[in-house]
């Protein structure tokens, strides 16, 4: 071998050596595992408005990266660090900074939500459950239902979307559009809605606004399915006689603070919603109706009930007379009197022997 590439071979050997660990140190940090102490997984959410280095110092802070500067590193040869989406991701140990970052980069690796808004909720419960599930500004939610012009947008004549949000189980994002949001829920609503519900509601001479009304009232007073045409058929029977509702839904929904237990106080209200001092039906639902409750304002029960008391078992009584249902209510009081004083006889019942532990 001549004596220049001799003199070439340290060199080379060397250059190669030193490409080669820096081909190895690459590899390390762009698929190098990141391993998790005492979990599998873990849950990581970007959120509208976060910074990179406030997204870097999380997943630093939740042990998900090992190393800060390598992350960064990655990002920036990966071609920006500005462009992460918003959402709720799932990481398994053993997952690389590469991975991370595109994954976030993407969006593709966001988990779907799923969230249940069960019947009879108001809209600013939503707005809460909403906030806590899915991480929503429940303020602009809020503004949202309460804006008349996106409610004629979405095909709703009405000052306020409340009662049109159908309960269901839906799927969303992590912090997803507010405004997606409420047009998926309104247009879930359209959709069960259907033109042969829409002709009822014509021939019992109501609207769309008027039957939901009633809907969120029965939603309100029951949750036995075979209860709420009979419900309903006590107030059909009251709006006919020109009697007042009294319905304690309308006077929850008065109540910053409920639901809660009702005071005779809370009965002296001023809203139109105070269905105790103004007659008729109040001026819009008072929740959000499931299917039951709709139906049971569509085909009410035909009966000659004015009057109705909770039963103290989960059930109503219906009585026709005022006297009767006096006596109704008296029966009910006994019943919950009694319900107390069994609860605290067994409560103060003495321990038994060898049941301590």
């Amino acid at each position: 071998m001549p004596a220049f590439f001799r003199r070439l071979k340290a060199p080379i050997i060397v250059a190669c050596a030193i490409l080669l660990a820096a081909l190895l140190w690459l590899g390390y940090v762009f698929y190098g595992p990141n391993t998790f102490e005492g979990a599998s997984e873990r849950i990581f959410y970007v959120s509208r408005g976060q910074t990179f280095a406030a997204i870097v110092d999380s997943l630093a802070s939740q042990g998900i990266i090992r190393e800060k500067g390598l992350f960064v590193f990655v990002a920036k040869l990966h071609g920006g660090i500005s462009r992460l989406q918003v959402g709720k991701y799932l990481f398994r140990s053993g997952v690389s900074n590469s991975e991370i970052f595109l994954a976030m980069r993407s969006g593709r690796g966001g988990m779907p939500i799923q969230v249940t808004l069960p019947e009879g909720l108001t809209a600013r419960a939503q707005a809460r459950l909403l906030n806590r599930q899915v991480g929503i500004d429940s303020s602009k939610y809020m503004r949202l239902v309460t804006d008349r012009s996106f409610a004629r947008s979405l095909g709703v004549d009405a000052n306020s979307l409340e009662g049109y949000l159908f309960p269901e189980t839906y799927v969303f994002t992590w912090q997803q559009d507010e405004r997606e949001i409420v047009r998926k829920l309104v247009e879930q609503f359209m959709r069960f809605y259907v033109d042969s519900l829409r002709v009822r509601e014509r021939d019992m001479g109501w609207s769309t606004l008027q039957v939901l009304t009633m809907a969120s009232i029965v939603e309100g007073e029951s949750r036995i399915d075979d209860e709420r045409p009979v419900i309903a058929g006590v107030y059909r029977n009251r709006l006919r006689k020109g009697m007042p509702l009294e319905a304690d839904p309308t006077i929850q929904y008065i109540l910053e603070e409920g639901p809660r237990r009702l005071l005779y106080s809370d009965l002296k209200l001023e809203s139109p919603y105070n269905t105790y001092r103004n007659r008729g039906l109040p001026p819009g639902p008072v929740n959000n109706p499931g299917l039951a409750s709709i139906l049971a304002a569509l085909y009410p029960a035909d009966h000659n009930y004015y009057f109705f008391v909770a039963n103290g078992a989960g059930g109503h009584w219906f009585t026709t007379t005022f006297d009767e249902h006096r006596r109704m209510v008296r029966m009910a009081r006994h019943r919950r009197a009694l319900s107390r004083k069994a609860a605290a006889a067994k409560n103060a019942q003495p321990e038994i022997a060898g049941t301590r532990r």
